[in-house]
């Protein structure tokens, strides 16, 4: 499996032939558009920084587009949706988590995750994560400490933050601060089997932002 990231809270997961995209800019996003083929589009929420499935057409290749919550199977990967209990913003978005289940390796990309307030429920549904994919901004999703938090109750594996500028950046720094991880060298991207899972508990990831991939 091959993780990359590509700025905002874009992330790219493939494997073989499967690539699936999570929360790409769409056509009004302040981001520069990054067109690709997926066979799966995750979009937490609909905005334009997280909407942007018309970019992972190629050719007669379109997406599985999932929007929300809700249980799907699509070409042998395992994908659930779980409405988060608070809205986003003044605009009172609705923001959906989602598991992604392939090769026996379970990610959970929080999405726009505005607290860190989970029900039992969700918890439960969200299983155990070996992989975390986690807003660090601040503003209207978690902050560096909330984002700790919420590693900490979900009991990931390996940590992705995401939703910074770049290695310098200060949300960026304060989330290494608050896990303890403030010597992790940032990597292009992010290669691992079931088997390199074993043996981490919280350990973080700092994936490059490859913003004209």
């Amino acid at each position: 499996m091959i993780i990359t990231y590509h700025g905002g809270q874009f992330i790219k997961i493939a494997q073989g032939d499967t690539v699936i995209a999570a929360n790409p800019f769409g056509k009004q996003s302040r981001m520069k558009p990054i067109r690709f083929a997926a066979r799966i589009g995750l979009v937490s929420m609909n905005h334009p920084e997280l909407n942007g499935v018309e970019n992972l057409s190629h050719g007669d290749k379109v997406p599985f587009v999932v929007s929300g919550p809700g249980e799907y199977e699509i070409g042998g990967v395992a994908v659930s949706g779980f409405l988060s209990p608070k809205s986003v913003g003044e605009a009172g978005l609705l923001n959906t988590i989602y598991t992604v289940e392939l090769e026996g390796i379970r990610i959970c990309i929080l999405g726009a995750l505005a607290g860190t307030e989970l029900s039992p429920e969700t918890i439960e549904g969200i299983g155990e994560v070996d992989i975390l994919v986690v807003p660090i901004s601040g503003g209207d999703v978690l902050t560096p400490s909330d984002a700790g938090k919420i590693a900490v109750m979900l009991d990931a594996k390996l940590i992705i933050p995401v939703d910074f500028e770049d290695k310098n950046d200060k949300q960026l720094k304060a989330f290494l601060k608050e896990a303890g991880a403030e010597d992790v060298v940032q990597i292009e991207k992010l290669i691992l089997k079931k088997k390199d899972l074993e043996g981490k508990e919280g350990d973080v990831i700092v994936l490059e932002p490859l913003l004209h991939a």
